[in-house]
């Protein structure tokens, strides 16, 4: 299936970068994210885990940050991360974010790296953060949006789509996408000018929303 090898190409990408010393972040989403004591959060695409252990310290031992990623080495890398600062208030979860392995109404803050892109339903994986965020809890996405639709033969190759851009969808998508989850109002904090990337030309962007009450 089509998905499975998406899945496989980006997990080993990620599994070869487990142990390089590298920024795989395309933003700082963390940066908008007002995170108190005693918040439940998550990491999607968490990496290393590096925000996952700034949201566990921010929320402090009453709260709980989770990392979500497809790849087995990124995840142990952040385990050991976060062993090393002793943190008790982390897990990390192997898990597809079209299926995200969290109970409905988990979390107060979602957060996100250049990660959405990766995915062949983006819608999907919008409906699930909508799902496990509480009733006005908050999500900050960092991600990128396509100038153009991106042609099927660079779309259908999981190589391309785990370079972090053949997966883009166009900005009018991707907004269509956050609606039909049920996101009313999104907040547009940054958005770069068009650049190349890959074989087609993104913007980057970072956006801001709430689950309504």
């Amino acid at each position: 299936m089509i998905s499975e090898n998406f899945t496989l190409a980006i997990s080993q990408r990620y599994d070869e970068l487990s142990g390089q010393e590298c920024c795989l972040s395309c933003g700082g989403a963390i940066n908008y994210a007002d995170i108190k004591p005693g918040f439940r959060c998550a990491d999607l695409g968490s990496g290393k885990g590096y925000d996952v252990m700034k949201m566990a310290t921010m929320a402090g031992e009453e709260g709980f940050a989770w990392g979500v990623d497809v790849s087995e080495s990124m995840m142990e890398t952040a385990r050991e991360n976060a062993r090393k600062l002793n943190l008790k208030n982390t897990d990390f979860i192997k898990s597809e974010l079209e299926d995200i392995k969290l109970d409905n109404n988990t979390l107060d803050v979602v957060l996100s790296n250049c990660t959405i892109n990766h995915s062949l339903n983006q819608g999907k994986v919008w409906k699930e953060i909508y799902r496990t965020l509480k009733p006005g809890g908050v999500f900050v996405v960092s991600d990128i949006f396509a100038m153009e639709k991106v042609p099927a033969a660079f779309r259908n190759n999981p190589h391309y789509v785990a370079e972090c851009w053949a997966g883009a969808v166009t900005r009018n998508e991707y907004f269509k996408n956050l609606e039909k989850a049920g996101f009313k109002k999104v907040e547009i904090l940054e958005e770069s000018a068009p650049y190349e990337k890959g074989k087609i030309k993104v913007c980057s962007f970072t956006i801001k929303g709430n689950k309504p009450f």
